[in-house]
């Protein structure tokens, strides 16, 4: 890592208990959960930002979820985030190949309209070279209704902010998920 985290016990004690649950659900902190709480009052904006978006009511089911953050994840050069997320998507139910397909999406047939519509979305939405455009919100209409629009965007947009702080400070995958070709090379354009 590009910035070295601080032991835990330094952090301030309302932050003890995200990481003891991280240990309860993970078997050990993560990595950049440290790196972000050098900064506490971030650290806390950021945890709730995410029980946010990641909540059991959302309208945007859970696998669906996982999946674009794999793919942005994926498209960020996110060591850490493809592993954790690639982890959780397999726990949330998706069968192995689907996960090791994902770089190549386009080309494979393991995906539904709805998923590849809304993984359009998310590269459009990450990719610096291209643009959404309402040909594209039409198509997410036609599996989603405008709220759930804007929490999928909400979704891509902070899984874009995570993955490109973690890729920047170098945050190394922590061996969560252990399918070969979960971190496959950007698959740009294809």
């Amino acid at each position: 890592m590009r910035v070295p985290a601080k032991p835990v016990g330094t952090y301030p004690f309302y932050l003890r208990p995200f990481f003891w649950n991280q240990r309860r659900k993970y078997g050990q902190v993560l990595e950049a959960a440290l790196l972000w709480a050098r900064s506490p009052r971030l650290f806390l904006g950021v945890a709730v930002l995410y029980g946010m978006i990641d909540r059991k009511r959302s309208p945007i089911d859970p696998a669906l979820r996982s999946l674009l953050t794999v793919r942005v994840s994926q498209i960020n050069n996110c060591e850490f985030c493809v592993d954790i997320n690639s982890a959780t998507l397999l726990e949330r139910g998706v069968a192995a190949e689907k996960v090791e397909a994902l770089a190549g999406w386009r080309q494979s047939s393991l995906f539904d309209q709805r998923e590849k519509d809304a993984l359009d979305y998310a590269e459009a939405m990450t990719r610096s070279d291209q643009r959404v455009d309402a040909d594209m919100i039409e198509r997410l209409r036609a599996h989603f209704d405008d709220d759930a629009i804007v929490e999928l965007t909400g979704l891509i947009a902070f899984q874009n902010m995570s993955s490109k702080f973690n890729s920047a400070l170098d945050v190394p995958a922590q061996g969560f998920c252990k399918l070969p070709g979960v971190s496959a090379p950007d698959t740009r354009g294809a």
